[in-house]
């Protein structure tokens, strides 16, 4: 197998879409995008997309490809994804694939496994304590009954957490049960790189990228879509934040420092997930160099001795 997918993940504002347009020219190929929020058109400014110049360098693809109002699934994304691949390997070598979405990143690259089908009652009664209860209630039971989904979901998306429970309901088995079993095998090569700088530095590029998007009319993005408020699409860090500001449930100062805090805490979890995979090398994201030596070897070494010898 000689072609190759260059996987290139890491939490958020770790500077994932600078490293991987590097990588993209670098190797003459093109981009898939693996982040769950940059699919959807509407929803520019708090997802952190690429700019038009950056999107102008390399073609990307899965970004502004869905609207808000549109039902896409992990399976969806598998389905699309390995299509997607075999048109480019015909004319590439290599494609690169960047994100922070984990789930997404392992349904390429080991496959997603089929989930029981729950109960239309069970999933309105999820829903219903959702209403009644909050989300903080759904929190307190998935950590009860899976603690290592806990550990890794998006805990300020309540159709996330709704799900992992509708399996834990009708099946007897947490959700992180169905993401052990044997990886799918795939004709393409994979390279997992995973990038983050220190938590220091991290933390301080979410506070300065959140700042950023207030400056760029973040508030005006939100105000435009509170109409659709309650679609899955929103249900993310940076939107809810603005709409209970917009409810009136505390002031705008307070709600950018918990985008700043719940995106700190998203991040976390992101790299809880990432750094369970034993074959991700990891480097800080400014490391360009050792990265670029790190995949030449990986892709050409091998050729290379074979031609010295």
């Amino acid at each position: 197998m000689s072609k190759t997918l260059i996987i290139i993940a890491g939490p958020t504002a770790a500077g994932k879409t600078a490293l991987g347009i590097q990588i993209a020219k670098k190797y003459d190929t093109e981009i898939i995008s693996a982040d769950s929020r940059q699919f959807y058109r509407e929803m520019r400014i708090g997802t952190a997309k690429p700019s038009k110049e950056e999107l102008g360098e390399v073609k990307h693809h899965f970004i502004d490809n869905l609207s808000i109002n549109q039902a896409y699934s992990v399976g969806h994304f598998e389905k699309e994804v390995i299509e997607l691949l075999e048109d480019l390997f015909k004319v590439h070598e290599q494609v690169v694939m960047l994100g922070g979405s984990g789930l997404f990143i392992n349904a390429v690259s080991d496959g997603f496994d089929e989930l029981p089908r729950a109960s239309e009652k069970i999933r309105n009664q999820l829903n219903q304590t959702f209403q009644d209860k909050g989300i903080l209630h759904l929190q307190q039971k998935l950590k009860e009954v899976d603690p290592v989904y806990y550990s890794e979901v998006d805990l300020n998306n309540p159709q996330r957490l709704i799900r992992a429970l509708e399996v834990v309901e009708s099946s007897g088995k947490p959700f992180s049960y169905f993401r052990t079993k044997n990886s799918k095998k795939r004709n393409f090569n994979i390279i997992k790189i995973g990038v983050s700088p220190n938590r220091e530095k991290l933390y301080s590029l979410i506070n300065q990228r959140v700042d950023q998007m207030i400056e760029n009319g973040l508030m005006e993005e939100v105000r435009a879509l509170y109409e659709h408020r309650h679609l899955n699409a929103l249900n993310t860090v940076g939107y809810q934040e603005l709409f209970d500001y917009l409810d009136g449930k505390h002031e705008l100062d307070r709600a950018i420092e918990k985008i700043k805090q719940n995106t700190r805490r998203f991040a976390k979890r992101q790299l809880t997930w990432f750094k369970k995979s034993e074959d991700m090398k990891w480097f800080d994201p400014m490391e360009s160099t050792a990265i670029f030596n790190y995949l030449d070897d990986l892709l050409f070494g091998r050729e290379l001795a074979d031609r010295k010898s």
